[in-house]
Formats: structure tokens, C-alpha cells, sequence
């Protein structure tokens, strides 16, 4: 017992050990760094003020340093011997360095290590034609894979190899498929980054969008491809603040980076006046937006005007985006305006006069995994603005310009800056590693086993390590499930959007079926998504068959690297592509589903937020949840004939009708229209 010990003298003790440089620098030296050690020092101290008998070793100890015989550094074995229990792997601290050690990545690959490989950087803006002079060179090889970073991406270069008469694979995370009807696999893949193959040996590789090597999310598979890929030439692709970091990387690997610089094609130009208003749209217009509720709000007002528009956004499944684009670009096609997300940046070849940017700011997620609302970045500006003129389409000048007077100057700014240089590149731990801790910690969970990798981690000053946030969300979620490390190391990697609640419990379900080996067949799936799923009739439908096309998604997904467990690929695919067809239908349908959703009979009206969005304030109860309830700081424009408040009191008095109301909104729709085609006819 200890309780003749003065507790304040006790706690000051303490905390002058706490605070000891030498303690906290011998202790990260045994693998505490500064989160463990303050950990492992919270419960020590715990222990020692509320521990009603000490080891005797220990009490001598204390009993000492408190009379001023012992000197306090004496406390260092008895902290560390503490830490061991509540840290296990402070045991083998030195096997999991050696295990996390990420300083030499460029070892990880003795295939491409064992050839010399030639890098050439194609260097340039969007549509300067750098990523088609690479991918002439892919089509005259004898064999080549294309890495992309959308799956949009690589269907395009795998129809144009396939058209060129050069037979190509096709290879997503979701999709496998052979010209040969055999399965041999033929000279040419084309596929998203993070499936290319680093034991295949071809003659070219083109990797696209080099800059995302710095992407705090997906970084490590352009890090893989570039370090990884055996090839004879590496043909590298993007932004010009890239060739001197690809330089650096390429000169730890011993291989000489040359580089072809391109011009812009075509060019555009900042306008000097914003457009203010939704009235002031002009055919060949992409009003771009940075949240669904915008293109949701801006769509519906756009068709109120009598004007028909086409929407793409991020979560639509790709053949849905590929048909609302090919609607947009069709000449013969009434849709001369498109509202759209940053989704428009790569991967859609799209007929854009004049760029409109509805905000400058948007969500972003930062290096810690923390959600933030800011400006976008030069590079994101640069990146949408250059889709105004294309040099295959019949608009060879291009226009931006801003929806609000505010946001002008600040866009200005931006595209007058140089994007900043990249400086780091990401990487992931891999599965092997993973394994290899789980062999020292074998009671850790999944995501201890990850957290300890990250904190024990070094890198060089070219790399960081990438955000494994979404990877660990997964593995807490199915850490009751019993599963083996490795396939639930494999589950944890699947891309599914953590924000759909439904795509979270199905991959629950999946899991669970998964572990009692109970394979997951097509009647399973069916059952489970409700198959055959009905049209949607507003924009909670049209979210949830989104969702559900994530599902089948992850199903496919799941079946290239299990596939007995997911047999019914083909049946499953069948079924996608149908809901896609009915989600097609849907997006045609928009601005129906949003009237759907907000039950009020409106007028709608424009306003800009604080944050310099356009929204549809309709005075409405649901017109919230669909635009969010912001502070307005706007006035009404030209084109409006009254507020909605007022109509909605006109009729509540009965002084107007709901179907004279609807008569006034179809003359105003109707003068709206001719209005656009006469400016569409000056503009020809």
C-alpha cells in the first residue's frame, strides 16, 4: 500500500517526467511516438495514483524520487513496462519497422527494376492533344495497356483501340472483357489505374492524369503504375507542375525523363461580365456546380423557363452521363444548355461554348480526412474551365465566366496563377504488409493493424502515406464478421460511397453472407435490391436506384476476386444495364421528379446564397431539401413575375385558382421559350 504517499507531490512527479525531452525522445526510439506515448502515460499515471498496491520494484522506486534519493528518470522502465501491456507490439517494435519501412518504393518492383525503361512526359492544358499523341504511340506498338482514371476513360480508349483495328482488353475494378472470344488476353488493355498489371511486360504503357499521384485518397496507384509498370516506354500524361517532381521520382529509379510540351488547341477566354441571371443562358452553355441540390435547383428553374437542359453529375452510373452528353452535343437535339458538376473535368468530350461557374467553392477532403468547404484550387479551375471549345467540336473558342458579379475577380485570380507544384507522391500499405503485422499482433483488429502501420510508417520526402480513412470506416463496420485477414483486407478495398446508407448495409450483407461461405446468387441479389425496381417518382427514387446501381456495382466488383462466392456475374450485369436505361430515364425526367418532390404549387425564383450559389427558394416546405435553407442575399431577376409567396397567398385567398395559376406559369414558360430561340438565332 501507498497511501502514505502524497498524491499532488505524486502527480507533479509525473508530469515532470511527462514533460522530460529525453524521456519522450528514448521512448520514440522503442516506438512511442508522441499520440502513444501520451496514451501510454494517461493510463500510467491512472494506474499509479489509483492502484491500491504497486510491485515492490516499483514502490522503492517512487519512494526514492519522493524523499529526493532517486532521480525521476528512474521511472522510465516501470512507464515502458506499463506501455507493453496496453501496446503489444512495443514487444517486436523492430520486426514492424523493418515490415512499415516505405522509404525505397521503387523496390518493391525488381520486374520493372530489371529493364531500362525510357519515360516520356506529354505535357500540357486540357485539349492540347498530349494524351492523343501518347496514345498514337500505344496504337503502333506491338502491345500497350492505357491507365486511366475513370472507367470512362477506359471504355473510350478501349473502342478507339478496337475501331483502330488494334484488338484491346478492357479492364475495371467492375468489368473484364476479352476481343477474343476465347478469353486470350490480347495485346492491348486499356484500364482504370489501380487494376494495370506490374508483372505484364509491354512494349508502351500511357498513364493518364499524372498530377492525381499527389491525390490524397488514390495517389498510390499512379505511384504504383509509374514505379511499377513493365514497360519499355512510360508514357506519362497531364499538367505541367508534374515534370519536375516525375523527374525527381524517375531519378531514383536511374531512368531520364523526356519531355513533349503542347499549346492549347484551341483557346477561351475570361469574359469581363457575369451572367447574373438564368435568363441571360445562350445555347452551348455549362452552367457547373459543386453539390446535387445546386444541379437539382438550377436544372428545375432552367426548364420553368421553357428551355430544356441536360444534367450530369458524379453518382450516375456511366452510361446514363455518356447519354445525357450525347444528348447535349447532338446538333438535332432541342438541349442546348448543360448543368453539370466537376464530373465534366475528365472523361466526357463534351460541345461547350461557355463555361458558368455557379460557385467557386466546394466541399473538399483535406490530408487528415476532415471535411472542408474552400475555393477550388487552380488546378480544379484550369481543369473545367478548359471543356469551354474544343478543337472537335463546332465551338473552337471557348468562354468562362462566373453566374455571380462577386465570384468574377476571385475566378480571374485564380486562372491567372500558376498551378502549384507537385511535391509528394502517395502510397498504400498492401496486403502482404498487412499480413506480416497481423503474424506479430495477431489479436489487433484490421483497423488497429492500419493505424499502427500508418504511425509506425517512414517515407522519404518524395511520398506521404495515403488517407486510409474510408478503408478503416469499412473494416470497423465488419469487424464482428468472421472473416480471414486476407479476404477481409480485400472487402475493406472495395470503392463504395460510405454516404449511401444503403450501399453501406448491403456491403454488410454481403460480408455476412460471405463469411458462411453461402455464395450470393442472382435470386439473392434480387431479393435483396427489391429486383424488378419500379420508376422513380422523385428524387428520393431517382437517389436510391443510384444507390442501387452502386450496389451491383460492388457486387461485380467483389466477383473478379471471389468468384465463386459471387457467381452470377452475367445475370447480375443484365440487370444493370437495365437500371441504368431507367435511370437514363429518370435524369431526362428531372426537373418532373423535383416538381414530384416539392408538392407546393410554385413559381420558381432565383436568388444567389451567401456562398454565391444560384437557388430555387419556392417558399416551400420541400423546396429545402432540395436546395438547403440558406440565407439569401439576392434580388429577383427580370424574368420573374412574382414571388411564390404571393402566389401561394392568391391562391390560399381565392383570388386566384390553381388552374389559372398554371395557365400564367405555361404563357410565361411559353414567352420564355420564344425569347431563347430568338437569341438562339442571333447567336447562328
Amino acid at each position: 500500500n501507498y497511501n502514505f504517499y502524497n498524491y499532488a507531490e505524486m502527480d507533479v512527479i509525473l508530469n515532470r517526467f511527462y514533460k522530460r525531452k529525453e524521456m519522450q525522445k528514448l521512448a520514440a526510439d522503442h516506438g512511442l511516438d508522441a499520440r502513444l506515448f501520451h496514451q501510454a502515460f494517461i493510463s500510467f499515471r491512472k494506474y499509479l495514483l489509483e492502484s491500491s498496491a504497486l510491485p515492490a520494484d516499483l514502490h522503492i522506486v517512487l519512494s526514492d524520487i519522493c524523499c529526493g534519493a532517486g532521480h525521476i528518470d528512474d521511472i522510465y522502465p516501470y512507464f515502458m513496462r506499463h506501455a507493453k501491456q496496453i501496446f503489444p507490439m512495443l514487444d517486436c517494435i523492430d520486426d514492424l519497422r523493418k515490415i512499415s519501412d516505405l522509404r525505397v518504393p521503387a523496390n518493391w518492383y525488381p520486374e520493372a527494376r530489371a529493364i531500362q525503361r525510357k519515360v516520356i512526359f506529354h505535357s500540357g492544358p486540357t485539349n492540347s492533344g498530349k494524351t492523343y499523341h501518347a496514345i498514337q504511340r500505344y496504337l503502333a506498338a506491338k502491345s500497350g495497356v492505357y491507365c486511366g482514371p475513370l472507367k470512362l476513360l477506359a471504355h473510350e480508349i478501349f473502342e478507339k483501340s478496337n475501331n483502330a483495328g488494334v484488338p484491346c482488353d478492357l479492364v475495371t475494378g467492375e468489368e473484364r472483357t476479352f476481343v477474343d472470344l476465347d478469353g486470350q488476353a490480347a495485346g492491348h488493355v486499356a484500364c482504370t489505374i489501380e487494376m494495370c498489371s506490374v508483372t505484364t511486360p509491354y512494349e508502351v504503357a500511357v498513364i493518364d492524369e499524372i498530377q492525381m499521384i499527389r491525390d490524397p485518397s488514390r495517389g498510390w496507384a499512379w505511384t504504383r503504375a509509374l514505379l511499377g509498370l513493365c514497360a519499355e516506354e512510360i508514357h506519362v500524361c497531364g499538367e505541367t507542375a508534374a515534370i519536375d517532381f516525375i523527374r525527381e521520382l524517375m531519378y531514383t529509379t536511374g531512368e531520364e525523363v523526356e519531355v513533349h510540351n503542347y499549346k492549347r488547341l484551341t483557346p477561351f477566354s475570361v469574359l469581363d461580365q457575369a451572367v447574373e441571371t438564368l435568363d441571360n443562358l445562350r445555347p452551348g452553355d455549362c452552367v457547373v456546380c459543386f453539390s446535387k441540390n445546386d444541379i437539382y435547383s438550377i436544372s428545375r428553374q432552367i426548364e420553368a423557363r421553357g428551355l430544356e437542359c441536360a444534367v450530369i453529375y458524379g453518382s450516375l452510373p456511366p452510361g446514363t452521363k455518356l447519354s445525357q452528353a450525347k444528348k447535349f452535343n447532338d446538333p438535332d437535339d432541342p438541349c442546348k444548355i448543360l448543368v453539370a458538376t466537376d464530373a465534366i473535368g475528365m472523361g466526357l468530350n463534351l460541345s461547350i461554348k461557355r463555361i458558368i461557374f455557379n460557385s467557386l467553392v466546394k466541399p473538399n477532403v483535406n490530408e487528415k480526412g476532415e471535411k472542408q468547404m474552400e475555393n477550388i484550387s487552380t488546378s480544379q479551375a484550369l481543369q473545367i474551365a478548359g471543356r469551354a471549345g474544343r478543337f472537335s467540336s463546332k465551338f473552337k473558342e471557348g468562354e468562362v465566366t462566373t453566374m455571380h458579379r462577386d465570384d468574377l475577380p476571385i475566378l480571374k485570380e485564380l486562372l491567372s496563377h500558376l498551378v502549384e507544384p507537385i511535391e509528394t507522391a502517395g502510397l498504400h500499405p498492401t496486403a502482404e504488409q498487412i499480413e506480416m503485422f497481423a503474424y506479430h499482433l495477431p489479436d489487433a483488429s484490421l483497423s488497429n493493424l492500419i493505424d499502427i502501420f500508418v504511425s509506425l510508417s517512414q517515407v522519404d520526402g518524395l511520398y506521404f502515406v495515403c488517407n486510409i480513412d474510408d478503408f478503416k470506416f469499412l473494416a470497423d463496420m465488419i469487424q464482428h464478421i468472421p472473416l480471414n485477414l486476407r479476404s477481409r483486407y480485400v472487402f475493406c478495398t472495395a470503392p463504395i460511397n460510405k454516404k449511401q446508407p444503403f450501399v453501406c448495409t448491403s456491403f454488410l450483407k454481403f460480408a455476412r453472407q460471405f463469411s458462411r461461405d453461402d455464395p450470393l446468387t442472382f435470386n439473392w441479389v434480387c431479393r435483396h435490391i427489391s429486383w424488378p425496381v419500379a420508376e422513380p417518382k422523385n428524387i428520393k427514387d431517382l437517389v436510391h436506384l443510384e444507390a442501387v446501381h452502386d450496389v451491383l456495382d460492388l457486387y461485380l466488383w467483389l466477383s473478379y476476386r471471389f468468384m465463386d462466392m459471387f457467381p452470377d456475374t452475367a445475370s447480375v450485369r443484365e440487370i444493370q444495364r437495365k437500371l441504368d436505361n431507367i435511370i437514363q430515364e429518370g435524369v431526362r425526367n428531372i426537373t418532373c421528379l423535383i416538381r414530384a418532390t416539392d408538392h407546393n404549387i410554385t413559381i420558381p425564383q432565383t436568388h444567389t446564397s451567401r456562398r454565391g450559389e444560384i437557388t430555387g427558394n419556392s417558399g416551400a416546405a420541400g423546396s429545402n431539401v432540395l436546395t438547403g435553407n440558406r440565407s439569401q442575399r439576392g434580388h429577383r431577376s427580370s424574368g420573374e413575375i412574382m414571388d411564390s409567396s404571393l402566389a401561394s397567398r392568391l391562391v390560399r385567398d381565392g383570388l386566384l385558382t390553381p388552374d389559372l395559376l398554371r395557365q400564367l406559369q405555361k404563357e410565361w414558360s411559353k414567352n420564355k421559350r420564344e425569347d431563347f430561340t430568338n437569341r438562339q438565332k442571333n447567336t447562328m
